[in-house]
Protein backbone atom coordinates (compact mmCIF):
# COMPACT_ATOMS: atom_id res chain seq x y z
CA UNK A 1 0.00 0.00 0.00
CA UNK A 2 1.28 3.57 -1.02
CA UNK A 3 2.36 5.42 2.25
CA UNK A 4 0.56 8.79 1.42
CA UNK A 5 -3.06 8.88 0.30
CA UNK A 6 -2.96 9.81 -3.65
CA UNK A 7 -6.23 8.41 -4.71
CA UNK A 8 -9.74 10.58 -4.42
CA UNK A 9 -12.98 8.99 -4.57
CA UNK A 10 -14.44 11.69 -7.19
CA UNK A 11 -11.51 10.98 -9.70
CA UNK A 12 -10.73 7.29 -9.06
CA UNK A 13 -13.77 5.54 -7.26
CA UNK A 14 -13.18 2.21 -5.10
CA UNK A 15 -14.70 -0.88 -5.18
CA UNK A 16 -18.10 -0.92 -3.91
CA UNK A 17 -18.45 -4.21 -2.38
CA UNK A 18 -14.74 -3.81 -0.94
CA UNK A 19 -16.19 -0.50 0.79
CA UNK A 20 -19.65 -2.37 2.49
CA UNK A 21 -17.59 -5.19 3.52
CA UNK A 22 -14.74 -3.36 5.52
CA UNK A 23 -17.51 -0.83 7.20
CA UNK A 24 -20.75 -1.64 7.04
CA UNK A 25 -20.62 -5.67 7.60
CA UNK A 26 -21.56 -7.62 10.17
CA UNK A 27 -18.48 -9.99 9.79
CA UNK A 28 -16.71 -10.67 13.31
CA UNK A 29 -13.53 -9.11 11.77
CA UNK A 30 -15.57 -5.89 11.25
CA UNK A 31 -15.14 -3.20 14.30
CA UNK A 32 -16.48 -0.33 13.02
CA UNK A 33 -20.11 -1.23 13.73
CA UNK A 34 -20.70 1.18 16.04
CA UNK A 35 -19.29 4.02 15.00
CA UNK A 36 -20.46 3.44 11.03
CA UNK A 37 -23.89 2.07 11.97
CA UNK A 38 -24.67 2.56 15.70
CA UNK A 39 -24.49 6.04 16.04
CA UNK A 40 -25.96 7.58 12.41
CA UNK A 41 -29.11 5.29 12.81
CA UNK A 42 -29.54 5.58 16.10
CA UNK A 43 -29.56 9.56 15.62
CA UNK A 44 -31.24 8.90 12.30
CA UNK A 45 -34.15 7.11 14.53
CA UNK A 46 -34.44 9.76 16.91
CA UNK A 47 -34.29 12.76 14.70
CA UNK A 48 -36.93 11.51 12.51
CA UNK A 49 -39.08 10.11 15.30
CA UNK A 50 -39.67 13.82 16.43
CA UNK A 51 -41.79 14.71 13.38
CA UNK A 52 -40.51 17.92 11.98
CA UNK A 53 -38.56 16.35 9.26
CA UNK A 54 -40.92 15.14 6.41
CA UNK A 55 -42.04 15.77 3.49
CA UNK A 56 -42.16 14.83 -0.64
CA UNK A 57 -39.08 14.39 -1.18
CA UNK A 58 -35.88 12.92 0.15
CA UNK A 59 -32.85 13.27 -1.53
CA UNK A 60 -29.73 10.62 -0.70
CA UNK A 61 -26.55 11.98 -1.55
CA UNK A 62 -24.14 9.66 0.05
CA UNK A 63 -20.46 8.03 -0.75
CA UNK A 64 -20.65 4.09 -2.01
CA UNK A 65 -23.87 2.13 -2.11
CA UNK A 66 -24.73 2.36 1.29
CA UNK A 67 -28.70 2.01 2.60
CA UNK A 68 -28.91 1.62 6.18
CA UNK A 69 -29.74 5.24 6.07
CA UNK A 70 -32.80 4.87 4.67
CA UNK A 71 -34.22 2.67 7.28
CA UNK A 72 -35.60 5.22 8.91
CA UNK A 73 -36.10 7.71 6.11
CA UNK A 74 -38.28 5.71 3.87
CA UNK A 75 -41.38 6.05 6.30
CA UNK A 76 -41.38 9.91 6.56
CA UNK A 77 -41.25 10.78 2.89
CA UNK A 78 -43.36 9.85 -0.63
CA UNK A 79 -40.65 9.96 -2.77
CA UNK A 80 -36.83 9.00 -2.06
CA UNK A 81 -33.84 9.72 -4.79
CA UNK A 82 -30.63 8.48 -4.71
CA UNK A 83 -27.54 10.01 -6.24
CA UNK A 84 -24.61 8.36 -7.21
CA UNK A 85 -21.71 10.11 -8.82
CA UNK A 86 -20.09 6.32 -9.56
CA UNK A 87 -21.44 3.76 -12.19
CA UNK A 88 -20.17 0.81 -9.95
CA UNK A 89 -22.21 2.13 -6.87
CA UNK A 90 -25.15 2.14 -8.81
CA UNK A 91 -25.03 -0.91 -10.14
CA UNK A 92 -24.17 -2.41 -6.54
CA UNK A 93 -26.77 -0.29 -5.30
CA UNK A 94 -29.38 -1.48 -8.16
CA UNK A 95 -28.13 -5.23 -7.08
CA UNK A 96 -29.51 -5.38 -3.68
CA UNK A 97 -32.67 -3.03 -4.80
CA UNK A 98 -33.78 -5.65 -6.93
CA UNK A 99 -32.68 -8.71 -4.62
CA UNK A 100 -30.62 -10.24 -6.82
CA UNK A 101 -28.12 -13.15 -6.11
CA UNK A 102 -24.91 -11.81 -4.79
CA UNK A 103 -26.28 -8.43 -3.13
CA UNK A 104 -24.62 -6.78 -0.21
CA UNK A 105 -26.97 -8.53 2.77
CA UNK A 106 -27.92 -5.54 4.81
CA UNK A 107 -30.30 -7.36 7.04
CA UNK A 108 -28.11 -7.17 10.14
CA UNK A 109 -28.57 -3.13 9.71
CA UNK A 110 -32.41 -3.97 9.22
CA UNK A 111 -32.31 -6.00 12.37
CA UNK A 112 -30.96 -2.93 14.06
CA UNK A 113 -33.42 -0.18 13.07
CA UNK A 114 -35.87 -2.05 14.25
CA UNK A 115 -33.98 -2.81 17.57
CA UNK A 116 -33.55 0.99 17.59
CA UNK A 117 -37.56 2.11 17.00
CA UNK A 118 -38.54 -0.50 19.15
CA UNK A 119 -41.32 -1.20 17.25
CA UNK A 120 -43.08 -4.95 16.25
CA UNK A 121 -42.37 -4.48 12.81
CA UNK A 122 -40.52 -7.35 10.86
CA UNK A 123 -37.15 -6.44 9.64
CA UNK A 124 -38.18 -8.30 6.06
CA UNK A 125 -40.70 -5.81 6.11
CA UNK A 126 -38.42 -2.71 6.59
CA UNK A 127 -36.41 -3.80 3.78
CA UNK A 128 -39.19 -3.99 1.68
CA UNK A 129 -40.43 -0.79 2.49
CA UNK A 130 -36.43 0.66 1.41
CA UNK A 131 -36.29 -1.19 -1.58
CA UNK A 132 -39.63 0.24 -3.00
CA UNK A 133 -38.76 3.41 -2.05
CA UNK A 134 -34.82 3.45 -3.80
CA UNK A 135 -36.16 2.88 -7.50
CA UNK A 136 -35.05 6.06 -8.23
CA UNK A 137 -31.29 6.06 -8.45
CA UNK A 138 -29.71 9.02 -10.72
CA UNK A 139 -26.55 9.84 -11.84
CA UNK A 140 -25.01 13.08 -11.13
CA UNK A 141 -21.35 15.30 -11.60
CA UNK A 142 -20.21 17.19 -8.60
CA UNK A 143 -17.68 18.86 -10.85
CA UNK A 144 -20.65 20.77 -12.00
CA UNK A 145 -22.16 23.93 -10.77
CA UNK A 146 -25.16 21.86 -11.27
CA UNK A 147 -24.52 18.62 -9.90
CA UNK A 148 -27.68 17.43 -11.96
CA UNK A 149 -27.12 19.28 -15.05
CA UNK A 150 -29.09 18.57 -17.62
CA UNK A 151 -31.72 17.02 -15.70
CA UNK A 152 -34.00 18.63 -13.48
CA UNK A 153 -35.17 17.09 -10.11
CA UNK A 154 -37.93 18.47 -7.31
CA UNK A 155 -36.27 20.43 -4.72
CA UNK A 156 -36.21 18.23 -1.41
CA UNK A 157 -37.61 18.64 1.64
CA UNK A 158 -34.35 17.15 2.91
CA UNK A 159 -30.81 15.77 1.88
CA UNK A 160 -29.12 12.65 3.32
CA UNK A 161 -25.52 12.51 2.79
CA UNK A 162 -23.48 10.20 4.83
CA UNK A 163 -19.48 10.20 4.49
CA UNK A 164 -19.66 12.10 0.94
CA UNK A 165 -18.20 15.23 2.02
CA UNK A 166 -14.72 13.96 3.74
CA UNK A 167 -14.22 11.48 0.72
CA UNK A 168 -14.73 13.92 -2.21
CA UNK A 169 -13.72 17.41 -1.18
CA UNK A 170 -9.67 18.21 -1.67
CA UNK A 171 -9.79 21.34 1.23
CA UNK A 172 -11.90 24.18 3.28
CA UNK A 173 -12.62 25.85 -0.14
CA UNK A 174 -14.14 22.74 -2.37
CA UNK A 175 -15.86 21.33 1.07
CA UNK A 176 -17.79 24.63 1.01
CA UNK A 177 -18.33 24.87 -2.83
CA UNK A 178 -20.02 21.36 -2.41
CA UNK A 179 -22.15 21.50 0.64
CA UNK A 180 -23.23 25.33 -1.47
CA UNK A 181 -24.26 22.75 -4.57
CA UNK A 182 -26.03 20.75 -2.09
CA UNK A 183 -27.79 23.83 -0.60
CA UNK A 184 -29.28 23.88 -4.32
CA UNK A 185 -30.32 21.00 -4.70
CA UNK A 186 -33.48 22.04 -1.32
CA UNK A 187 -36.23 23.72 -0.72
CA UNK A 188 -36.00 26.67 2.22
CA UNK A 189 -36.47 25.50 5.11
CA UNK A 190 -35.67 22.33 3.82
CA UNK A 191 -33.31 19.81 6.16
CA UNK A 192 -29.78 18.60 5.46
CA UNK A 193 -28.36 15.40 7.79
CA UNK A 194 -24.86 14.69 7.45
CA UNK A 195 -22.57 12.28 8.63
CA UNK A 196 -19.26 12.61 8.58
CA UNK A 197 -15.18 11.82 10.40
CA UNK A 198 -13.12 14.23 11.71
CA UNK A 199 -9.47 14.60 12.11
CA UNK A 200 -9.51 11.81 8.81
CA UNK A 201 -6.78 12.21 6.29
CA UNK A 202 -6.92 8.52 4.47
CA UNK A 203 -9.24 5.76 4.10
CA UNK A 204 -8.22 2.36 2.63
CA UNK A 205 -10.81 0.61 0.45
CA UNK A 206 -9.05 -3.04 -0.08
CA UNK A 207 -5.73 -2.33 -1.72
CA UNK A 208 -6.12 0.87 -2.04
CA UNK A 209 -5.68 4.36 0.38
CA UNK A 210 -7.52 7.17 -0.55
CA UNK A 211 -8.13 10.90 0.48
CA UNK A 212 -9.58 11.95 3.50
CA UNK A 213 -10.40 15.54 4.33
CA UNK A 214 -9.20 16.62 7.16
CA UNK A 215 -11.59 18.75 9.35
CA UNK A 216 -12.87 19.82 12.56
CA UNK A 217 -16.63 20.40 14.32
CA UNK A 218 -15.59 24.11 13.81
CA UNK A 219 -14.83 24.17 10.39
CA UNK A 220 -18.44 22.48 9.49
CA UNK A 221 -20.42 24.78 11.61
CA UNK A 222 -18.70 27.79 9.92
CA UNK A 223 -19.53 26.15 6.62
CA UNK A 224 -23.05 25.16 7.34
CA UNK A 225 -23.85 29.21 8.30
CA UNK A 226 -21.88 30.56 5.54
CA UNK A 227 -23.89 28.77 2.70
CA UNK A 228 -27.42 29.37 4.46
CA UNK A 229 -27.47 26.68 7.11
CA UNK A 230 -29.06 27.01 10.84
CA UNK A 231 -27.62 24.46 12.67
CA UNK A 232 -30.44 22.33 14.62
CA UNK A 233 -28.06 19.43 15.82
CA UNK A 234 -24.64 18.63 16.24
CA UNK A 235 -23.55 15.05 17.93
CA UNK A 236 -19.89 14.16 18.00
CA UNK A 237 -18.95 10.71 19.40
CA UNK A 238 -14.96 9.63 19.92
CA UNK A 239 -13.90 7.00 18.13
CA UNK A 240 -14.01 3.54 19.84
CA UNK A 241 -13.18 1.61 16.83
CA UNK A 242 -9.45 -0.30 16.95
CA UNK A 243 -8.19 -0.61 13.14
CA UNK A 244 -5.44 1.06 10.74
CA UNK A 245 -8.17 1.10 7.88
CA UNK A 246 -9.29 4.71 8.56
CA UNK A 247 -7.50 7.52 10.48
CA UNK A 248 -10.42 9.46 11.90
CA UNK A 249 -11.03 10.61 15.85
CA UNK A 250 -14.87 11.53 16.00
CA UNK A 251 -17.81 10.99 14.06
CA UNK A 252 -20.29 13.73 13.18
CA UNK A 253 -23.98 13.50 13.00
CA UNK A 254 -25.51 17.01 12.21
CA UNK A 255 -29.03 18.62 11.61
CA UNK A 256 -29.73 21.62 9.86
CA UNK A 257 -31.99 23.50 7.90
CA UNK A 258 -31.63 25.72 4.66
CA UNK A 259 -32.48 29.25 5.58
CA UNK A 260 -35.97 30.67 3.98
Amino acid sequence: MDPSPSKFYSEHGFDSRQWLEQYFSDASVMNLGADFLEFPMKNLTKTFAEGHINGDVLIDLSIGSMIHQLYAACEFFEHIIILKIKDRCILELKRWVDSRTGAFDWQHAAKLHVDIEGKCEHFQDKEEKVRSAAQHVVKCDLTKENILDPMVLPLADCVITFWLLGGICKDQDDYIRNLGKISKLMKPGGHIIITGMLGTTYYTVGKDKLHGFCYHEGFVKEALVGVGFVIDRFDIKERTAVSDLIDYKHVMFVVAHKEK
